[in-house]
């Protein structure tokens, strides 16, 4: 199991529990994913314990309304029907979620018609799952090799999964033998310059998953929050600003204090995270007030701030910002791969052996853009069917004989220097893209490229962002018309003529990234 996140632990949990053995390899510390930065919470509507008149149905018709398109309207029932039952997990596992004055306490974020988010902490919700999940797998005494970062999958000669190649903390290679592989490494939040995601979100789960023959989908929706905390300069991680924020009242405003949402959007300030983020790209190509590289989240109305966000707190005033009386310096930053590895919702792929889940597959919920808090709830649902799944196939003898598994021949893979490969996603293919930048891009990925070992940890996560980052471009270039977090300025309208559908990328038998044919169609 690859990755330590809320659905590679739950995988390994639930796979615990149905008599699996289980190692949970992850490059960092175990505790050190993508999830505990997750602030906002998980969106769920529990039994007697909801909004009056929220129901699943109005959640799913929420997620299917953000996904502008392109959800799998059966996967959406699957797994937000599961919602409630999967939270009851995680809180029978040690999970402790903020309570009301009336059960849990709940909030709103953008694009939800209803109070249905659960949080902990305040907004420290991903902290809070990954602290329950972390301890859950100590009790279970599941393993868990710590910095070691997987390169490769080891195949069969008939293209079965049955392995990972590996390199420890000193670049010493070494083989993991399995009949079955879980990925769930989450996104590539480092392809840009700046982003939400920590500085392991590089992508390598989804470039092993391409190299060891999966399809990828859905790959150009890269989201963007509308507000990660500014700090002139910042590259890496920036903190977020949870969107909770705004629904407890904040109102994003310019420099000239002018609401930027207002007349925009229906739900204003609580539009989906796509069209605040578009509407602030477009506010600053403007530069009102004379700047040009952030907004404004006005927050100061909201009592209590620094009890009810401790985080944000934390990173405003290490800023020197004082939310209760100045408004918070804001703007949109990379955050979510909608995409990835396509899998049904039980985390199986088109390739025996290897499942994935998280942020790194591509399970048809989110569609051209996740609907807030949808992930923490993605990650628990199909982390379990995942496990059920590995333990069917195991009983139903569809997996290989992991002694069969050939470890890939030299790690040799394309690699560009990552701060230029960063600048040029950045300024080419971030929010607003056009089919000249976007051919720039291209371009720069192909003549700045070298094939390169993987003996470091470096060059394993800089060939992984590389490879993404072209497939990213392809799949973008192709891609003329505007839709949920893929937004062309050449192409400003949405076409559901010729575009609802979805995009497939396979690897080439030299290893470069190409469309595959036919698209896969949304359902």
């Amino acid at each position: 199991m690859l990755g330590s996140g809320v659905a590679g632990l739950t995988a390994a949990l639930r796979a615990r529990e149905l008599g699996l053995r289980v190692l949970v390899v992850t490059k960092a510390a175990v505790a050190d994913g993508n999830t505990r930065w997750a602030q906002g919470g998980v969106a769920v509507v529990l039994d007697g314990d909801r909004d009056a008149g929220d129901t699943v149905a109005a959640h799913a018709a929420d997620t299917l309304t953000a996904g502008a398109g392109l959800c799998d309207p059966d996967a959406v029932a699957r797994i937000v029907g599961a919602g409630p039952a999967a939270v009851g997990w995680l809180r029978a596992s040690g999970a402790r979620f903020d309570a009301g004055a009336t059960g849990l306490a709940r909030t709103r974020e953008g694009g939800h018609s209803a109070f249905r988010v659960i949080h902990a902490g305040g907004d420290a919700t991903g902290a809070e799952v990954e602290r329950a999940l972390v301890a859950a797998a100590g009790a279970q005494s599941v393993p868990v090799l710590e910095r070691h970062v997987a390169i490769d999958a080891l195949r069969t000669p008939l293209g079965e999964v049955a392995g990972v190649t590996v390199l420890d903390p000193h670049g010493v290679p070494g083989l993991l033998r399995a009949p079955a592989v879980l990925v769930a490494t989450g996104g590539f939040g480092q392809l840009y310059q700046a982003t939400s995601n920590p500085e392991v979100a590089t992508g390598d789960g989804l470039a092993l998953a391409l190299r060891a023959g999966a399809t990828v989908a859905d790959i150009e929706f890269v989201q963007f929050h509308p507000t990660v905390l500014y700090t002139p300069g910042a590259r890496g991680r920036c903190p977020l600003v949870t969107e909770a924020v705004r629904g407890e009242g904040a109102v994003l405003v310019d420099a000239l204090g002018v609401p930027i949402m207002r007349g925009v959007h229906p739900l204003a300030d609580l539009a989906p995270r796509d069209v605040v983020s578009a509407a602030i790209t477009r506010h600053l190509a403007h530069a009102p007030g004379g700047v040009d590289d952030h907004v404004f989240l006005d927050a100061t109305g909201i009592s209590g701030f620094a009890a009810r966000f401790p985080t944000v707190s934390a990173a405003c005033r290490e800023a020197g910002v004082d939310p209760a009386r100045e408004p918070i310096p804001v703007t949109p930053a990379a955050h979510f791969a909608c995409g990835g590895v396509v899998t049904g919702t039980d985390g199986r792929t088109g390739v025996t052996g290897l499942y994935a889940v998280g942020e790194v597959a591509r399970t048809g919920l989110h569609g051209a853009n996740r609907l807030a808090s949808n992930s923490l709830l993605e990650g628990l649902v199909v982390g379990q069917r995942a496990a059920r799944a590995v333990a069917e196939d195991l009983a139903a003898g569809v997996l290989a004989d992991p002694r069969n598994g050939r470890e890939p021949a030299a790690a040799v893979a394309a690699v560009a220097e990552r701060d230029s490969l960063q600048r040029v996603m950045s300024r080419y293919a971030g929010i607003g893209r056009d089919a000249e930048g976007l051919a720039v891009a291209g371009s720069v990925l192909d003549l700045s490229t070298e094939d390169s070992l993987l003996w470091t940890q470096e060059a394993v996560e800089d060939a992984a962002l590389t490879l993404i980052a072209q497939a990213l471009v392809a799949t973008a270039a192709r891609r003329e018309e505007s839709r949920g977090c893929h937004v062309r300025s050449d192409f400003p309208e949405r076409d559901d003529v010729t575009w609802q559908r979805s995009q497939a990328i396979r690897l080439s038998p030299s290893g470069q990234p190409v469309l595959a044919d036919p698209v896969l169609e949304a359902a």
